[in-house]
């Protein structure tokens, strides 16, 4: 049996998410300020709105930097060789945690909506109109620092959704201020409540779902197993192929696995060119093992009698 193996390097696979690292502290710091600022603000004014906004924009903070710590560890030289793969899927496990912790949150919002349909609170809506502009632009400020990178990491994802639920939420507050400072219509806050609530939840479950499938190392939705292992398949002197297994490790680093039988005398080192830039180039896949496998030996036939049982 002869075999080749060939490995793309897995750091290309934080990229996405460390290079948005210090945009994430930043985003944590400001945040993070703000939550003090509506937390002072909501108990000052007796603002239930506030300070269930408040409550949102802790977890934005937290999701932060979970964020930004998953990266941090994840992009860190292991010296434990244990960690054959480093800390990478830490990113995952913040994105789900972030996912988990979203979901929470517009169930609440949901329930408190709910609630206040029942008996509208009375607010204060000036003050509620300063802090929520306020929340306002620091949301606005997050969202432009996060938006590029959630394209590239699904732990920046899960951080830029927390960001964008919560500037929608702000949106929805200084409506539903201007409204309630001009015409004392209170109920106009649970319906904004509704609207935010029903907006995050299904985000949220897409982020949730594409984590548990990273993690359960499920094929990634973006490649056709079928289609790869005809693909494989149909390269000269390749009489089977198995053990094909495909996986996402982390955010933009997708893993493959590949036994490739071959013909007896074929030339196993252009097999396993030609299955590396097939891998790579169609299915963008640069971390791969491709085992390459000469025929199995025929076992000569022994014939043999049974003995009767007495």
């Amino acid at each position: 049996m002869s075999e080749g193996h060939d490995h793309g390097s897995i750091q290309d696979g934080l990229r996405g998410g460390a290079r948005y690292k210090s945009r994430l502290l930043w985003c944590f710091g400001i945040v993070g300020a703000y939550f003090v600022v509506e937390l002072v603000g909501g108990l000052l004014t007796n603002s239930l709105a506030l300070l269930s906004d408040a409550g949102h924009m802790l977890t934005d903070v937290i999701g932060l930097g979970m964020a930004a710590a998953a990266i941090h560890a994840a992009g860190r030289r292991q010296k434990d060789p244990g960690y054959t793969f480093g800390l990478y899927r830490l990113e995952i496990l913040a994105a789900f945690a972030n996912a988990a912790l979203l979901f929470v949150v517009a169930l609440y919002i949901l329930y408190e909506a709910v609630q206040r349909f029942r008996d509208p609170p009375e607010v204060m809506g000036l003050s509620m109109l300063v802090v929520a502009i306020i929340g306002l632009l620091v949301n606005v400020v997050a969202f432009l620092l996060l938006r590029r990178g959630a394209s590239e990491s699904i732990n920046v994802e899960g951080a830029y959704l927390e960001v964008l639920a919560d500037m929608l939420g702000s949106v929805g507050v200084i409506v539903a201020a201007v409204i309630i400072q001009l015409t004392d219509f209170y109920l106009i806050d649970p319906i904004f409540g509704v609207v935010i609530g029903l907006f995050v939840l299904p985000r949220t479950w897409r982020l949730g779902r594409k984590a548990v499938r990273i993690l359960i190392q499920a094929a990634p939705l973006t490649i056709n197993l079928d289609e790869l292992e005809a693909a494989l398949a149909a390269i000269d002197e390749v009489e089977e192929v198995h053990n094909l297994h495909v996986w996402t490790l982390t955010s933009g680093t997708d893993v493959a696995t590949v036994h490739l039988r071959i013909a007896e005398g074929t030339n196993a080192t252009a097999v396993l060119k030609a299955a590396t830039t097939i891998l790579r180039e169609r299915f963008a896949i640069d971390h791969l093992t491709v085992q390459v496998e000469a025929p199995p030996a025929e076992c000569p036939r022994h014939e043999h009698e049974e003995a009767e049982p007495k």
